[in-house]
């Protein structure tokens, strides 16, 4: 009796005997070009660099022959663009629609070490340089994906010289001549898929007026050069990122411009300056949740407008470990209703419906540089004994801005003259702008807050490692606050727990206080109307309120 099994097998070897080897090196092509996305099964639409001269060894400038690639792979309607293991070094190259960009898990495209070998971008813009590695303009249905690398080098084109963007600097003398890593403009349906991202000579990915953005499992390491940004958005759309890693020198995923319909989540952050930094334009609908920051300075969470529109910004579920600020929001830049060109008044700015839920936060003292980073860093006074800043003034107000679950423990250590400042200047600047001009760092310990309308803390606690000669909260010129659950730890060195001045229609309802202080509230200036403590546990502060410069008893009401 024949054995099926064993016959099946024979006839398999009899046919696989007749097969010539050619027909075997184009069915496991098709069968290796059926594993890559983007790639139809059966039909050749992988675009090899190799084959159109690439050398891969790390010395011959490869830029012409990946370029073709790219080039045959647009015209010919879509494929994909494979670059295998090696190395191969590239100047600027031309990304286009319907090309999937390959990067196979031991292929590294390398940025070449000279100046010449980089052009701006064709229709690229020019603000903050256009000098760039890979760039697309106007195109569609663009990918890059893979496990390979792209290292921009950026090393080779450090000169010790930032782009002088900074506070008060305004980009006079600052160095533009050096490539981002990659710059998108006007782009639509971009994917970016598990690349490794490294040591950009500027920004690593710059993308300007960019519709329906897909990042997902993107690393990026960008430490080598000054302005070492992550992520730097303009005015896009639709843009959606996650489970990405990102260790950069500068902000680490910053939102310029009229940024609508955002989302951020499980990602985590580290970096000198700031994580979320956003300004100018009309944003809003943006969302950042479940992600994890860790040894960042200069404020994780920056929110500032000059002529900007900013709403319906939703923080939830984010862990920040040793870091600056924690949070600041208010008017920077031009907040005088002026156009600065020729000083006719311009429609008033706003930044409003704000939330932040689940937030657990250690703050430590002062920055401490980062071991990777290779040049030193300026520390602004205004960083040091940091808090959670909201600064508005003259007839600018922070409207509706909610915390809610929220548990930060700081360094402490701050000071009888810190917490002594009664007259923060009026300055419009970044979180530690306005410090700087009040040397020594903020008032509160905790939270200061001038000029909000509709502010609510929900199941807020305040705590310090050190003692603290500050209030915990600070609310200057606030209207319209509802305060449960606040338990905030006190300091006998400290004249008082909270701090109000010249606010109104504040409720707090079951206020904790978790150590002994010598009063619970300092109500201060003539201006003062409708603030209430209703309930909770003052057992440990010695007095009920103190009152100063002119506040009426009237205005407080204690049941207690």
């Amino acid at each position: 009796m024949i054995n099926k099994d064993a016959s099946e097998q024979l006839s398999r070897r009899a046919w696989l005997g007749k097969v010539s080897v050619p027909a075997l090196t184009v069915a496991g092509a098709a069968m290796i070009s059926a594993k890559i996305p983007g790639v139809e099964p059966g039909k050749s639409n992988v675009y090899n660099v190799m084959d159109y001269g690439a050398k891969g060894d790390g010395k011959t400038l490869d830029t012409l022959a990946i370029q073709a690639a790219i080039d045959a792979c647009n015209v010919a309607k879509g494929g994909t663009v494979l670059l295998p293991t090696g190395v191969f070094l590239s100047g600027t190259l031309q990304l286009k629609s319907d090309v999937t960009f390959h990067l196979s898990a031991g292929g590294r495209l390398l940025g070449s070490p000279k100046r010449e070998d980089y052009t701006a971008g064709k229709g690229v813009p020019s603000g903050n340089g256009n000098i760039v590695f890979l760039y697309a303009v106007n195109a569609e249905r663009l990918s890059i994906e893979g496990k390979g690398t792209v290292d921009g080098n950026g090393l080779a084109f450090y000169t010790g010289k930032g782009d002088n963007t900074g506070p008060g600097q305004n980009g006079v003398g600052g160095n533009f001549d050096r490539p981002h890593l990659f710059i998108f403009h006007q782009c639509t349906e971009l994917r970016l898929h598990d690349v490794f991202l490294q040591a950009s000579a500027y920004h690593c990915i710059r993308l300007l007026q960019c519709k329906q953005v897909y990042i997902d499992g993107v690393r990026i390491y960008n430490r080598v050069n000054k302005n070492n940004d992550g992520f730097h958005f303009s005015s896009c759309q639709y843009v959606h990122i996650t489970n990405c890693d990102v260790q950069c020198q500068d902000d680490a995923c910053s939102l310029f411009g009229s940024n609508r319909f955002v989302t951020i989540t499980n990602c985590s952050f580290s970096t000198r300056w700031s994580i979320f930094r956003f300004g100018g334009g009309d944003s809003q609908n943006i969302a950042i949740s479940n992600c994890l920051i860790y040894d960042t300075y200069g404020c994780p969470i920056k929110i500032s407008s000059g002529r900007a529109n900013i709403e319906n910004f939703s923080f939830s579920n984010i862990i920040m470990k040793n870091v600056t600020g924690p949070i600041g929001i208010g008017f920077s830049g031009v907040s005088n209703n002026k156009n600065p060109d020729n000083n006719q008044p311009t429609t008033k700015s706003y930044i409003r419906n704000i939330s932040f839920n689940g937030i657990r936060a250690s703050v430590i003292a002062l920055p401490v540089p980062h071991p990777d980073i290779h040049f030193d860093l300026h520390t602004w006074e205004g960083e040091k004994n940091s808090c959670i800043t909201l600064n508005a003034m003259g007839d600018h107000y922070l409207e509706n801005i909610s915390f809610t679950d929220v548990h930060v423990k700081y360094a402490g250590g701050g000071t009888v003259a810190q917490a002594g400042k009664r007259d923060v200047p009026k300055v419009a600047a970044e979180y530690f702008g306005v410090w700087d001009t009040a040397p020594g760092g903020p008032p509160a310990y905790g939270l200061y807050a001038r000029n909000v309308k509709g502010l609510t803390l929900q199941n807020v606690r305040f705590e310090f490692a050190a003692e603290d000669a500050r209030p915990a909260v600070v609310l200057d010129n606030v209207q319209d606050a509802a305060i449960n659950g606040l338990s905030v730890q006190g300091s006998m060195s400290a004249e008082s727990l909270l701090r109000v001045v010249n606010s109104k229609d504040l409720l707090f309802t079951a206020v904790r206080v978790l150590t002994p202080c010598q009063a619970l509230l300092s109500l201060e200036g003539t201006s003062n109307e409708g603030i209430t403590i209703d309930g909770g546990d003052l057992r440990k502060a010695k007095k009920q309120a103190i009152y100063r410069a002119g506040a009426n008893l009237k205005s407080l009401k204690v049941r207690a």
